[in-house]
């Protein structure tokens, strides 16, 4: 049987988004700094595949990917998230968490996540998720998990150097 061409097409929709059914290759959608968007406003360091938008909802679908070392500080958001590991580890709340672990965030303080072997997600979040931290709050950062990887290693002894030299 041969198989037809399915055409995308817009919903019809009064308020002007695209509510089209998608499904989508991870492979097709590029890895980009946050600095190109200016969504998360964290420190450099952090690539993000944006994979869905509502302006209307606010609502935010994306991976988040951190190096090895790279310590997101104490932060606020006016925003709530769900986060599920997908890759690595995310140490956070005195627990070290690996693929498949799970994390809800609300619009209260909370942080700093540390990523001593880098870490990839992915993220939902309702409302701005731009991130408010303190510069002298992430300097300070006292590192408490420790890499268990080389490559862990050499990001944490990277990362503590640009903390110490003031450079995040």
């Amino acid at each position: 049987m041969a198989a037809k061409t399915a055409k995308k097409t817009q919903a019809a929709s009064a308020d002007g988004c695209d509510h089209t059914f998608k499904a989508i290759y991870d492979r097709e959608i590029p890895w980009e700094s946050d600095d190109v968007r200016g969504l998360l406003t964290l420190p450099p360091g952090v690539q993000v595949k944006v994979l869905n938008y509502d302006p209307v909802m606010k609502r935010l679908d994306m991976k988040q990917r951190f190096p090895a070392g790279y310590v997101e500080p104490a932060h606020t958001h006016k925003s709530w998230h769900s986060i599920l590991v997908t890759k690595g580890r995310m140490c956070v709340a005195g627990k070290d968490l690996h693929p498949g672990d799970y994390v809800f965030g609300w619009d209260i303080p909370h942080g700093p996540y540390e990523y001593p072997d880098g870490c990839e997600v992915f993220i939902v979040y309702m409302g701005d998720a731009s991130h408010v931290w303190e510069k002298k709050d992430l300097l300070g950062h006292k590192n408490i998990w420790k890499p268990e990887t080389a490559e862990g290693r050499k990001g944490v002894e990277a990362h503590l150097e640009k903390r110490k030299a003031g450079k995040i």
